[in-house]
């Protein structure tokens, strides 16, 4: 459980200290690949609190959201048109939606029973 959270602690530490400059044709690709990486890493958070999560899912479903949102903006890089923006919505409400379902698990874990005792109480078992 820690080692993931001090890998990240340490990612970060060291991308605060590393100046990386990011092309401005390549912003948009990097910001799609930022919202898929914490749409990822929030879904299979969430998974994992759920008790369902899949490693084959977790890693095909980076590869291929991202591919996708990259082939839109492409697509829309090509069009002239900024498509890209639509994923940009759709991963910021998942990702949202997932913070959600995080933190009210979080809450009923740490501020009441689990939520499989409170259902079988509210079924009347």
């Amino acid at each position: 459980m820690w080692l993931p959270v001090m890998g990240l602690l340490a990612g970060v530490l060291l991308g605060l200290l590393v100046g990386v400059e990011i092309p401005l044709g390549l912003v948009k690709y990097t910001a799609i690949a930022v919202l898929a990486a914490l749409d990822t890493l929030l879904g299979g958070l969430r998974a994992q609190l759920e008790g369902r999560f899949d490693l084959v899912v977790f890693t095909s479903g980076f590869v291929v959201n991202t591919s996708f949102a990259a082939l839109l903006t492409a697509i829309g890089d090509l069009l002239g048109v900024d498509v890209y923006l639509g994923a940009v919505i759709v991963f910021s409400m998942r990702i949202f939606n997932n913070v959600s379902f995080v933190r009210r698990d979080l809450l009923r874990r740490f501020t009441r029973e689990p939520a499989g005792v409170a259902a079988a109480q509210a079924e009347g078992r």
